[in-house]
């Protein structure tokens, strides 16, 4: 018949790879038919207690529990005779050096360190975190468990200071040319990936790889930082270095899909960066196959071969990106798009959501930028003129122009409207001659915006064939005489246009600082020891803390030592 032994180590701390480490090992014993090696939390007691073995009540969270289930008595109590050297063999090479006992002392050994890497249990690691950068020092915040109102708090205290804070739940990232956490060995190279998803940059960072590219950096946000609440501080903070970044001539940005007001922050932000940009939003329709520099991808893979491609192409000749003036930051600040063409419409939301936000439309992508008078417009708004409330005993906008004519004239007397976009869809049954009735229209609203002291941009999207009865080359001479730019896809209308609006405050922030992302990185390991192995192996100067849980893991004495500092 079984017997089951248990041992209880009060305050006795190791990190989980150690634990899963001497799991292992004991339950390979002859006569252990399993074995259970856990810090005692709630949370681990309940996994221990569903496997089938029993706890000791005695264990507290902070005490090492170690359950073994064997064929007899002595085959149990052989097995936990064996723990302390089974421990012994497992320790890692940081075992033999000094390992001080706290951050400070580690920062006194490793003077040149930029970075700490934490992996302690998310109830701690707000507070490690918080004393790394309170000692100047970047954050690599591999625990989870770490609250989003703690989240918040730390990367407004990094972001103040010119410091980063990746994570937490950051499980990847590649500084100067070295593996942090869960990173893979890759080439250096000129390619910086900017993410919210562990996997996902290991991933397009190992298919660069194998294409034959290089990763110069890669930043790691943690898989919160593009929520509303978090407002992608990391994410801005990454964009600002990779974008000074001489390494890197091309920028992948990847995250499951992003708050839509936070999306259009970021990519706004990387439009301005003046380098290519390859976007890939997981899960989410690309707005565009192109916007200016930013290129759209549909996978991980998808990004990978845009970003491999987009560097050869700078490598070797410079990368096309429609050029337009600055924009001026006192300019008006809303874009209003008149369409005759309901796809046309919706692709231009979908486009124009990506860099700006909110849009309004009644030819809305999601139920919440559903205009609610669509006679009135609202900051940016898309208008599908083809829609039922303009076509009661009226034709079509594309037969007919009089109330997109009205309506041009309307939002041109806005003074808060920076740019129209409209298109002329030519071919069989449409206007016979749509420019001889809109070009007119566009130089007077060009007029009225001048007379009221501001610039009007119009972008015109054509369609159409050199067949067409309109004879297409005529219409777009008329339309570009009158003043307005002239496009053959949403794309580039809707970015030439969104250039022209006020340029978006950037979080107020610190630039981080380049030397921190140099070749040569020195890191101060705190949690796992698998770490301070890979760190070292990778050839980064590195100290490992022997962290211990503060105050023994008391959270009253915890929160009095807190408010002593």
């Amino acid at each position: 018949m079984s017997e089951t032994r248990s041992e209880v180590r009060s305050g006795a701390y190791y990190d989980s790879v150690m634990l899963m480490q001497l799991q292992r090992s004991l339950s390979e014993l002859p006569g252990v038919e399993d074995a259970g090696v856990i810090m005692a939390t709630p949370a681990n007691c309940e996994i221990l207690t569903a496997s089938g073995l029993p706890i000791d009540s005695s264990a507290g969270p902070d005490d090492l529990l170690i359950v073994i289930r064997a064929e007899d008595s002595d085959s149990a109590e052989g097995a936990l005779d064996q723990i302390d050297e089974l421990l012994a063999r497992r320790r890692s090479s940081a075992s033999h050096a000094f390992r001080p006992r706290s951050l400070e002392s580690a920062v006194k050994q490793l003077p040149d360190s930029q970075w700490v890497l934490i992996s302690v249990p998310g109830r701690y690691a707000a507070g490690v975190a918080q004393d790394a950068l309170a000692l100047g020092r970047n954050v690599f915040l591999f625990s989870d468990n770490v609250s989003l109102e703690e989240e918040i708090k730390l990367k407004n205290m990094g972001r103040d200071q010119g410091l980063l804070v990746m994570g937490p739940d950051c499980g990847t990232a590649i500084i100067g040319g070295v593996g942090f956490g869960f990173a893979n060995r890759v080439r250096q190279g000129k390619i910086g990936l900017l993410g919210a998803s562990g996997t996902g940059m290991q991933a397009i960072s190992s298919y660069i790889h194998n294409k034959g590219g290089g990763i110069s950096q890669a930043i790691g946000t943690g898989g919160r930082d593009l929520k509303r609440e978090v407002g992608a501080m990391a994410a801005h903070q990454g964009l600002d270095l990779l974008a000074r970044d001489s390494e890197s001539e091309v920028i992948v940005i990847v995250s499951k899909p992003p708050h839509p007001e936070v999306a259009a922050a970021v990519l706004n932000h990387a439009a301005k960066s003046g380098k290519p940009v390859v976007v890939d939003f997981i899960g989410q329709a690309p707005p565009a196959k192109r916007l200016g520099n930013l290129h759209f991808a549909v996978s991980l893979q998808d990004a990978a071969d845009l970003a491999v491609s987009l560097s050869s192409a700078s490598a070797e000749a410079g990368v096309d990106i429609l050029t337009v003036p600055a924009s001026d930051e006192k300019a008006p600040r809303y874009i209003r798009g008149l369409f005759s063409g309901g796809t046309l419409a919706y692709e231009a939301v979908l486009a124009l959501s990506s860099v700006v936000s909110p849009v309004y439309s009644n030819a809305a992508v999601y139920e919440w930028q559903q205009l609610a008078d669509v006679m009135v417009s609202q900051k940016h708004t898309i208008i599908d003129m083809g829609e039922d409330d303009f076509t009661q005993g009226r034709l079509h906008p594309m037969m007919d122009n009089d109330l997109r004519l009205r309506r041009l004239r309307q939002e041109a007397a806005d003074p808060e409207v920076g740019a129209i976009i409209l298109d002329l869809v030519l071919g069989e049954g449409s206007h016979p001659d749509p420019a001889s009735e809109i070009a007119p229209v566009i130089e007077e609203a060009i007029d009225i915006a001048k007379r009221n002291g501001r610039n009007l941009e119009i972008a015109a999207i054509v369609i159409g064939t050199d067949e067409d009865s309109q004879i297409i080359e005529e219409q777009t001479t008329k339309i570009a005489t009158a003043g307005a730019m002239v496009f053959n896809n949403t794309s580039d209308a809707v970015y030439y246009v969104s250039t022209f609006l006020p340029v978006p405050k950037e979080p107020n922030m610190m630039p981080l600082s380049l030397a921190a992302f140099a070749r040569s990185v020195a890191v101060i390991n705190v949690g796992l020891e698998v770490f301070f192995d890979s760190l070292e192996i990778q050839g980064a100067s590195v100290v490992q803390v022997d962290w211990r849980p503060p105050a023994g893991g008391n959270e009253k004495l915890m929160s009095l030592l807190s408010q002593l500092k």
